[in-house]
């Protein structure tokens, strides 16, 4: 496979699906009439989700009508190895609550493997992107993480975390690792995996997502010069529901925290 020219071509088809989304988007945050229900999962659902992905499918399909499509409200369309994932909104609470940290996630995997990201933020002015070789950017800036080789030099920020509150030894451990960082912050969903690939924190922990919230976001992360996997180390699968993320040194020391063992750095 001639990887270069395949993403050569679909980075751009990405891009201009991800804009597409964030226009139908734009038109209805913050107004009242959008439609609001809640699914079978209890999670909130709007026609800014519906139509928006709708957008996105209708240009991935345009280009690429060979391809699979899975997103989070038409679900999985048919039979490739050449898989898109799709998230139109991914923080609809936030977007419902009229609070800018919302975005348009779509990533493509190829045989199993994740290797293009675009990560819209329409109502924050951003959109960060990456290609599985090509390098990572944020506004057409490269994105290049500084590795901090010190875990009480670390800014560390937390996401999603239910199901990590209710397993008391790792809780404890995550507590450990929030001692002994420099700062925490919870800045969540699209934001703090931008500030990761920019520098801005140096280690994000979350163990309630899908892998259509992160599934872009790796490929950006990882571009960046970053190692992103689920709690226990393993590499991201469909099936994937936590996240790992850091440069090399601290996702050592907190992969092995979290583990229980000696990691220190």
């Amino acid at each position: 496979m001639n990887w270069d020219k395949l993403l050569e071509r679909a980075l751009p088809v990405a891009q201009s699906a991800a804009l597409a989304a964030g226009a139908v988007i734009d038109r209805y945050y913050r107004q009242t009439d959008i439609g609001l229900r809640i699914k079978n999962d209890r999670t909130p659902v709007t026609r800014a989700d519906e139509e928006s992905e709708a957008a996105i499918r209708k240009t991935l399909t345009r280009a690429f009508p060979e391809h699979a499509i899975f997103g989070e409200e038409g679900g999985h369309s048919g039979s490739s190895e050449f898989l898109w994932l799709v998230d139109p909104i991914d923080g609809t609470k936030a977007f419902v609550r009229g609070y800018p940290v919302f975005s348009t996630q779509i990533a493509l995997m190829v045989h199993g493997e994740l290797c293009l990201g675009v990560s819209y933020a329409s109502a924050f002015g951003q959109m960060a992107w990456a290609t599985r070789g090509g390098g990572a950017f944020l506004n057409g800036a490269r994105c290049r993480m500084p590795i901090c080789a010190d875990w009480s030099q670390v800014a560390l920020s937390t996401g999603n975390l239910k199901s990590l509150a209710q397993d008391p030894v790792r809780w404890s451990r995550l507590g450990a690792l929030q001692a002994t960082a420099n700062r925490t912050r919870g800045y969540g969903d699209f934001y703090h995996y931008h500030l990761l690939a920019t520098g801005g924190v140096d280690c994000v922990i979350e163990s309630d997502v899908n892998i259509l919230d992160i599934a872009a976001l790796a490929v950006i992360v990882r571009e960046a010069g970053g190692v992103f996997t689920d709690l226990d180390g393993a590499q991201l699968t469909l099936d994937t529901r936590s996240v790992l993320a850091a440069g090399l040194p601290a996702h050592q020391h907190a992969l092995g925290t979290l583990r229980g063992l000696d990691s220190r750095i």
